[in-house]
């Protein structure tokens, strides 16, 4: 097992009593502890969290994640208004929802992404909304419901090059991403677009430009990269730590290639700091 290096080591300084009180009152589950988030400290003392929604265990199994793969709860109709009352609350401003996968589902959530972004909407207008979505299936249909209800910011994760999709994500495609993200902007190309990508699975400089190339393709406007750190040793072990430097280098090379905004250090995570791509 690779030895972390000095960059990698977290300072828990801050206090997360304000926002689990808040969340631990309406019953919500937030990404941040389920997925073990090493930003968790510095984001619940800005009174921020990434919400998840439909339950607490996924329907697939990547080799990279700490979310619970495992039978799914039944889905809570209550949970858009008990997401929008926490996000007043809390006074955010930007508010970012995602969800495990629902493959059991026939819409795979569809419908109750749209009903908490509704819901948002019609409580807290002044707030932000950007989702985090799973991949659907690859159906344009589920997408759309999801579109209609007017997020403005519609996220997807890529997570890595094309070649380890069969060991990170094996029940998952990286075409049927990358289609899902055009598929966004062929729909409504108001919409910002965005993805994010974890360095450390031993990919290469050249195949990570060549998914920076194939993001761009489908025109996708907002980018995050960070260091993939594995949650357990059951999980895809870490093959290299990324320097620092690096990150700044592929932050350069994306700008260069016309992201709109580029996140790239060893602790951004999708949802990191997710407002400043907007402000």
């Amino acid at each position: 097992m690779l030895k972390k290096p000095p960059w990698l080591r977290v300072k828990y300084s801050h206090s997360m009593k304000a926002v689990e009180d808040i969340i631990n009152k309406h019953s919500l589950n937030t990404v941040c502890i389920e997925a073990k988030c090493p930003n968790c400290s510095e984001c619940f003392s800005k009174k921020t969290a990434t919400f998840m929604i439909l339950g607490t265990q996924c329907t697939r199994s990547c080799r990279f994640c700490n979310i619970n793969n495992g039978i799914p709860q039944p889905v809570d109709p209550n949970e858009p208004e008990k997401i929008a009352n926490g996000i007043i609350e809390l006074g955010l401003k930007y508010v970012v929802i995602t969800s495990v996968t629902r493959d059991d589902l026939l819409d795979g959530g569809a419908a109750h992404f749209a009903n908490v972004i509704r819901r948002i909407n019609e409580k807290a207008p002044n707030t932000t909304v950007e989702v985090l979505i799973p991949d659907f299936g690859g159906n344009i249909n589920l997408l759309e419901l999801v579109i209609d209800a007017s997020p403005q910011v519609i996220s997807h994760n890529i997570e890595t090059v094309a070649d380890f999709y069969s060991l990170a994500r094996p029940q998952a495609c990286y075409q049927r991403s990358l289609t899902l993200l055009k598929n966004i902007k062929t729909l409504n190309d108001k919409i910002k677009t965005k993805t994010g990508i974890m360095l450390g699975l031993s990919e290469t400089k050249a195949q990570i430009i060549t998914t920076l190339n194939d993001l761009k393709a489908v025109e996708c406007n907002y980018l995050t990269l960070g260091q993939y750190l594995a949650p357990s040793s059951k999980h895809l072990p870490v093959s290299e730590y990324i320097k620092p430097e690096q990150f700044d280098e592929y932050k350069i090379i994306a700008e260069k290639m016309g992201f709109e905004y580029v996140a790239s250090a060893p602790f951004v995570r999708s949802s990191y700091n997710a407002s400043a791509a907007i402000i």
